[in-house]
């Protein structure tokens, strides 16, 4: 039902390209008003069939009904009409083609080829007689001159006689009359101008005939050009009256020919006419049907458009809604149906609202301490696991996937027994052990790698067996806590102490060493048989003592590091004083910035950071590899940045690279890295490996603004 319009639409298309006028043809006015009210149905009935698919999903109350009633109205008068057109038009190409048969066509083509027949043998007789005189002696002397006018006339009248013709004249080259006679007197008074007919004879030497119309009726008019010994001299003009009585016969045929032929030609048009009246009469009918089919079905689908929006807004809630009562029929009643139904539901729903009310505010409490605990588990920076006792992850928060890392699609179902690899390995073999021992309670500290991080986070985690006399789940409660901070914190402060106690009982005894040494170097120097042996060997106990001396400032410089004290310092002049420093090594590169920028800072700390980053670089560079240094200011933060195009850093060795008394130099202490990284975080910036090798990249970053320190 909902195609139906379309399928109307087109068919009404297609009879409107059928009928549509021809432009070669006498269209009437009435022939494109057909046209254009079809058109206009067309895009009616294309504009209600898309409305009804755009609604078949909701559509609007009654517009099926209202839409099935008036297209079987229309459809019930269509048909007819349809039916009578077709017979009406089939009776008028009946009755044309018993107008239009081919015995009359037949009769007027035999009369109209006796007409022409008669012309025909009248212009041949004519032209045979004058074919005998274009070589006429007299005529060709007549026009040359050569004899006297009376013979000539003569000799003319006599032709004429002889040949029944009505006038006959002759002229020379120069179209002049020579002679002339006609019917009832020898010459004319006045001969009329020669034709083109009579010129084009003349010119091409042929005989040629016409009809003229006279005052006395229809003249064959004839041309004989006179040939003399080379070319044409003269011409002879004879005219010769028609019979009045045949002329007037063959005149009527081919006016009657020519009416017939005409009305056989408008044929197409006569029934075009016909079937545009039939048509029209058929659409006026039409649409008059389908206005009033549509008032009926409106009127009658009005109610059940009530009824069934009624009963929509009742699916969808709406308990107060209710129906008019206009009519006291089948209608009316269902109506009053309907309302009392509505008043029943609407009872049973403030009952069954009243019932959720009380069994929602009984569930209101446990909701709030499931509320309190998902609350306290999302914010705890503490990592809590719940493992059932097969080992499946029941319940973890988000704690847990910060500290172990896990990646945001890793779902709480694995088995912790299973987790041989990644990140729960650790927790699997913690969970295994507390649950084959004896004790409640187990609490251990270990390292978890991060192979994505490329570092280690240490954690404590403690594990307590959950009772399925408790409740009904039996299982184990795992808290992990990440203690790297503390840790480190921990280990620098032993360091710390070491470092104290170490420079305490090591300085005092160095500086008479050293000085002992260089004492014997200068005394005793002259007094000994091998000076090379004497020099090395004093030189070894000064270098070393220097060596010592150094490695206890490092140790004091980790245990008590000095409070930066921030001021404003242009880059270029950090920048300058590291170029001053390293100008000696050609590999070297130092690129300036911008004189106006300006870094908060301690230039001091700042300065022996670059020292220890671009000597690391040089030591482990080549002559031939370049070094860079360079600065960056973004909006919040300057950056310095040391390269070098080395064979880089070893992968083992990036983890601990800042820790301290790690180094990968057999003469090194450990602590450079480890002191740059501790004046970076006390000036609030960091210390970053950006990339460990091709080329190896180190970024001392310091915020633009600072928050405490001494000015």
């Amino acid at each position: 039902m909902r195609l139906m319009p379309l399928l109307m639409a087109s068919v009404l298309i297609l009879v409107t390209v059928l009928v549509w006028p021809s432009p070669a043809g006498d269209v009437g006015l009435l022939a494109w008003i057909n046209v254009t009210v079809m058109l206009v149905l067309s895009l009616l009935l294309l504009r209600y069939g898309i409305r009804l698919l755009r609604d078949r999903a909701e559509p609007r109350p009654g517009s099926r009904l209202r839409a099935r009633l008036v297209v079987g109205m229309v459809g019930l008068l269509l048909v007819p009409a349809m039916v009578i057109q077709l017979a009406a038009s089939q009776m008028v190409e009946r009755g044309m083609d018993v107008w239009f048969d081919v015995r009359v066509d037949t009769l007027l083509d035999r009369a109209l080829n006796l007409a022409q027949g008669f012309y025909e043998r009248l212009e041949k007789d004519m032209k045979r007689s004058l074919l005998g005189y274009i070589s006429d002696g007299v005529m060709i002397a007549a026009v040359s001159g050569n004899m006297e006018y009376g013979a000539t006339t003569n000799y003319l009248a006599e032709i004429r006689e002889k040949e029944g013709w009505q006038k006959a004249e002759l002229f020379d080259l120069n179209e002049r009359q020579v002679a002339g006679v006609q019917v009832g007197e020898l010459s004319t008074l006045e001969s009329e101008p020669l034709s083109d007919a009579a010129r084009l004879s003349m010119r091409l030497g042929r005989v040629a005939t016409e009809l003229k119309t006279g005052p006395d009726g229809e003249m064959a008019v004839g041309y004989a050009p006179l040939i003399g010994v080379t070319s044409v001299v003269g011409l002879l003009r004879v005219e010769m009256k028609l019979p009045a009585g045949v002329i007037q016969n063959a005149r009527a045929v081919e006016s009657d020919y020519r009416n017939y032929r005409q009305l056989e030609h408008n044929r197409q048009a006569i029934a075009e006419t016909f079937t545009h009246v039939m048509l029209f009469v058929t659409l006026v009918v039409v649409l008059l049907a389908g206005l009033v089919g549509l008032l009926f079905a409106r009127r009658l689908t009005a109610p059940i458009g009530d009824l069934a929006y009624a009963l929509k807004r009742v699916t969808e809630g709406d308990l107060d809604v209710e129906i008019a009562e206009l009519s006291q029929d089948e209608l009316g009643s269902l109506a009053r149906s309907f309302n009392k139904m509505t008043n029943r539901l609407r009872h049973h729903a403030e009952a069954i609202e009243q019932g959720q009310q009380d069994l929602t505010h009984a569930l209101d409490k446990s909701r709030q301490r499931q509320f309190v605990l998902e609350s306290l588990l999302a914010n705890l920076h503490t990592g809590v696991l719940l493992v059932d006792g097969d080992g499946r992850v029941r319940l973890l928060n988000q704690a847990v996937r910060d500290i172990l890392h896990l990646p945001v699609n890793w779902v709480p179902s694995v088995d912790l027994l299973q987790a041989s690899q990644g990140n729960l390995q650790d927790i699997g073999d913690f969970y295994n052990e507390l649950k084959h021992q004896k004790e409640e309670h187990l609490q251990r500290e270990f390292d978890i790698s991060l192979p994505e991080e490329s570092r280690h986070v240490h954690v404590l985690a403690r594990g307590a067996r959950l009772n399925a006399s408790a409740s009904d789940f039996s299982g184990y409660l795992l808290v992990i806590d990440d203690i790297s901070e503390l840790a480190e914190a921990q280990r620098n402060k032993a360091w710390a102490e070491v470092a104290r106690r170490l420079a305490h009982e090591i300085k005092n005894p160095l500086t008479p060493i050293k000085l002992s040494a260089e004492r014997l170097q200068r005394r005793f120097r002259v007094q000994v048989d091998n000076h090379q042996v004497f020099d090395a060997c004093t030189q070894a106990i000064i270098a070393q003592v220097e060596r010592l001396q150094r490695l206890i400032a490092d140790f004091s410089t980790l245990a008590r590091m000095p409070q930066p004290k921030i001021r404003e310092v242009p880059v270029n002049v950090l920048l300058q004083e590291m170029n001053d420093l390293f100008h000696g090594y050609r590999q070297v590169e130092v690129r300036f910035c911008d004189p106006h920028w300006q870094c908060p800072c301690d230039p001091d700390q700042v300065r022996q950071v670059l020292i220890n980053l671009m000597d690391n670089a040089v030591s482990a560079s080549s002559d031939k590899v370049a070094i860079r240094l360079y600065a960056v200011l973004s909006d919040h933060w300057v950056e310095w940045h040391v390269e070098d195009d080395g064979d880089g850093i070893e992968e083992a060795a990036v983890s601990r690279l800042f820790e301290a008394y790690y180094s990968t130099k057999a003469s090194g202490s450990g602590l450079g890295l480890a002191i740059a990284k501790r004046i970076a975080e006390d000036h609030h910036g960091e210390l970053l490996l950006v990339s460990a090798a091709a080329p190896t990249h180190f970024c001392l970053r310091l915020p633009r603004q600072v928050d405490g320190g001494e000015a």
